[in-house]
């Protein structure tokens, strides 16, 4: 359900439904906008199972029970960032599916850069960074076989008091030259149509814009194992590679560049 109850933050107003929808089914997405939702991915997740085509596309004007990496949870104040879930079912080999939460980060850092004109680059796996701050985070679920939800949470009018951590920001905080939300999910949905397409190519991109490489990391693991050296390589499993190993999971910390 959309919702159409009146708001008294000028500075977030509602999306524009009608208008979205309209602009965005060339490219085969179908929108939908909550009110609310606990948590989209959930949402989208349960749609595919039920048998949902690829293309869906479920945005929640307010979160309540958002879910991260490493079941972290936040919540996300009502209109101020973009949080939504895309369905896709994706024509690639099994062996490439661990790219798809690279790449979604990469849409999402390309549409940053080309219209909100903000330096945005890419934490391996997937965390989008402006000036050092994570201000998207993306977390790729899989609910059956065939079926990938990427879900999408981005800060764009957050102010600095309403940041869970002193290392997040936001499109506004960083000076992007747009905060609209309608312009900045019509930029990301296309880029991610663009970057789903051409796969080979996509794996370069994200290469380049893979700012975790190059740097001195800290990488924290499963079962409290901690891993410090230079990251080296994202491997063509879309691994990252620091001190000659490769690894398919972790939290990544950046120390400094690599000297």
């Amino acid at each position: 359900m959309v919702d159409t109850s009146p708001y008294d933050d000028l500075d977030r107003p509602p999306l524009h439904v009608t208008s979205l929808q309209r602009a965005l089914a060339p490219d085969g997405w179908r929108l939908e906008v909550l009110a609310e939702a606990a948590s989209t991915n959930a949402v989208v997740a349960e749609r595919a199972r039920a048998g949902e085509p690829g293309g869906l596309v479920v945005v929640a004007e307010a979160q309540t029970a958002g879910r991260g990496r490493l079941d972290r949870s936040w919540v996300s104040p009502p209109r101020a960032g973009l949080t939504f879930s895309v369905l896709v079912r994706p024509d690639l080999p099994v062996a490439q599916w661990p790219w798809l939460p690279l790449w979604t980060g990469l849409a999402v850092a390309a549409a940053l850069r080309d219209r909100a004109e903000v330096a945005a680059e890419l934490k391996w796996p997937n965390d989008v960074l402006v000036d050092e701050r994570k201000v998207c985070g993306v977390l790729v679920e899989v609910p059956e076989s065939g079926a990938a939800v990427l879900g999408i949470g981005l800060n764009v009018s957050t102010r600095a008091d309403e940041l869970p951590v002193e290392t997040a920001g936001s499109l506004r905080l960083v000076g992007a030259s747009t905060t609209d939300r309608d312009t900045l999910l019509r930029a990301v949905l296309r880029s991610l149509t663009s970057v789903l397409a051409d796969p080979a190519a996509s794996r370069t991109a994200y290469r380049q814009r893979c700012s975790t490489v190059g740097r001195q990391v800290r990488l924290l693991l499963p079962a409290d194992r901690v891993v410090e050296g230079p990251a080296e390589a994202v491997d063509d499993d879309g691994r990252l590679v620091v001190d000659g190993i490769a690894y398919g999971a972790g939290d990544v910390v950046h120390l400094r560049p690599v000297t």
